[in-house]
């Protein structure tokens, strides 16, 4: 079964970030998995990576509600990151948060794929395996 290479989940709950790493492991979802607690110290580590490698993570499961750096701000300065593969990064947004508000300012950035509302399940994961690997 193919599997996504590199991953990133940018959340600041240590039990969503626990659950969502053990369903990835069960149904091996990606090669490579980071994880910042933050906006600040994921896009600082992003393009210091980037910097280095020249990649960026093919899937970015992204909270909105962060100390420091939130979502929203996150991906303002994401999409600012010099990158011929810029549109080969999937993010997700995986939130709690039913505002509408929320949901539609999502329709506002072209590089959001979905809205998936937490906990994330099995069948969410493979949701994303089955679009990203076609």
């Amino acid at each position: 079964m193919k599997r996504i290479k590199q991953c990133c989940i940018i959340d600041d709950d240590p039990i969503f970030i626990y659950g969502t790493k053990r369903i990835m492991r069960e149904i091996e979802f990606c090669d490579s998995l980071v994880v910042y607690n933050n906006g600040e110290d994921a896009i600082n580590g992003i393009i210091e990576s980037h910097a280095i490698t020249k990649t960026l993570p093919e899937i970015i499961f992204l909270d909105l509600n962060m100390p420091i750096m939130n979502g929203w701000e996150f991906l303002d300065e994401f999409i600012k990151i010099p990158n011929a593969s810029l549109n080969k990064t999937l993010i997700y947004i995986i939130s709690s948060s039913v505002d509408p508000k929320d949901i539609n300012r999502v329709k506002n950035y072209k590089l959001v794929s979905n809205y998936i509302l937490k906990p994330i399940t099995p069948n969410d994961l493979q949701k994303v395996l089955n679009t990203t690997l076609v």
